[in-house]
């Protein structure tokens, strides 16, 4: 066999990869080979990951009951195995059912933004398995039931854009919205503000037609919403604590919590409930700024990721991404991947793997969805530990008393054309100051 049918054979399983570690073991890269040129990557014939996944053959019981024993922490012994094999594989597949919807809505949601013409960025998730476990405690709810299994979020720059995006999505999206929460007119009591939208997904021919009602869940905020989110997941995670689920230190939540609302003003938006006003507001994050040390803190997180520069072939253009946290030694692990399936099952590998050694509670794994690699640290800061923007807003809260919302540069044409997939330089791994985790 010979052509393009053959290179997918013999490509098939070879993801071109990436090791970043910290200095603890030593900076090394390892590298291997594109898994499928574009022709062929694109091609459902040659490539079957290109096409609609094979539909899901559990019933809803079998979820249910398939996300009790995740839920349950039930210990890996011979006896234990085999059920616990079987409950990832069917809670795994169900998740994975939502790949497609949830690829086709961020789609739409990228269209929608080109339309109303409004700047920001994309990405998208399929649900760790640690937070659904999570989640299914703190909740009376079954596996089945969970809404957020599949989530799209789009970052903008101002709440002009957000708002101009919610009202395009409201009367012109293809899929079904089903449910609303805007939790920028009504903050979160922990200070969290973003909308949200519910969307039920709608196939648009018979191929698709097994997705049909399949949710994905739309997080559109702005850029300043977006530092605080991550900020407040970034410092729980260097804690070792769950802030984003307000579990941890109060003094922590508690600034977090009076942050937000300086930054609500600061974006004409109603402030988190229970927050007094201006000037004992100011006050109080001057004194739990003062006690935490927190602008300490947040440059031991910033400058704690210390690493090597990473050179991706131009003409690889992965889409999916692996990132493997390890709370211990605070190294990040990136996994590019160009291959949908492929990048699933390694998610789905990892987490076996962690919750059979119990290293669930000491390493995150995420695999995550973006257009170039360029997003991904902008999605997700808070994995590479970019406190930034959020250590300048507290900064100049502390000295001058207020926040500012985000100026929208103004925009110029490049110079030169950049390389999409040149400089991967803060793809880091890092040692903290141990002082700090706890």
């Amino acid at each position: 066999m010979r052509g393009p049918r053959a290179f997918a054979a013999r490509m098939r399983g070879a993801p071109f990869w990436a090791i970043i570690h910290g200095p603890s073991s030593g900076d090394s890269i390892r590298c291997g080979t594109p898994e499928l040129p574009e022709r062929v990557r694109h091609n459902p014939r040659m490539n079957p990951s290109a096409a609609c996944q094979p539909g899901f053959e559990h019933s809803g019981k079998e979820v249910a009951r398939a996300g009790d024993v995740i839920a349950s922490g039930l210990a890996w012994s011979p006896d234990t195995e085999d059920r616990i094999r079987r409950a990832f594989q069917v809670a795994h597949g169900w998740r994975e059912f939502h790949s497609f919807p949830m690829r086709s809505v961020r789609y739409s949601v990228v269209h929608h933004m080109k339309a109303a013409g409004v700047h920001g960025i994309t990405a998208a998730r399929l649900k760790r398995m640690q937070a659904i476990r999570g989640k299914l405690l703190r909740a009376p709810r079954k596996l089945n039931q969970l809404q957020d299994l599949a989530g799209c979020r789009a970052i903008l720059d101002d709440i002009r854009d957000v708002r101009e995006l919610v009202a395009a999505l409201r009367t012109d999206l293809r899929h079904e919205l089903h449910w609303e929460d805007d939790y920028i007119a009504g903050p979160k009591t922990d200070g969290y503000r973003s909308h949200h939208l519910i969307v039920a997904f709608r196939a648009k021919n018979g191929a698709e037609r097994r997705y049909d009602g399949r949710r994905v869940e739309v997080q559109i905020r702005t850029r300043l919403q977006h530092a605080w989110a991550t900020a407040v997941e970034a410092v729980g995670l260097f804690r070792g604590e769950g802030l984003k689920n307000r579990e941890g230190s109060a003094e922590w939540l508690r600034l977090f919590a009076f942050v937000s609302a300086e930054f609500a003003e600061a974006e004409g938006c109603p402030p988190t409930p229970g927050i007094p006003g201006k000037a004992e507001r100011i006050a109080e994050i001057r004194r739990l700024a003062a006690e935490l040390d927190a602008p300490r803190h947040l440059e031991q997180i910033r400058h704690g990721v210390r690493g090597t520069d990473l050179a991706l072939d131009p003409n690889y253009k992965p889409t999916h991404f692996l990132i493997r946290y390890d709370h211990a030694t605070a190294t990040v692990r990136v996994e590019p991947h160009s291959a949908p399936r492929m990048a699933t099952a390694s998610y789905e590998s990892a987490e076996v793997r962690g919750d059979q050694l119990g290293a669930g509670e000491r390493q995150t794994v995420v695999l995550v969805e973006v257009d170039k690699i360029q997003s991904l640290k902008a999605a997700y800061p808070n994995y590479f530990g970019d406190v930034e923007e959020f250590g300048r807003q507290l900064a100049q809260i502390t000295e001058d008393g207020a926040a500012t919302e985000y100026a929208v540069p103004a925009r110029q044409p490049p110079k030169h054309k950049l390389a999409p997939y040149g400089d991967l330089s803060w793809l880091r791994g890092s040692r903290l100051d141990r002082s700090f985790r706890r």
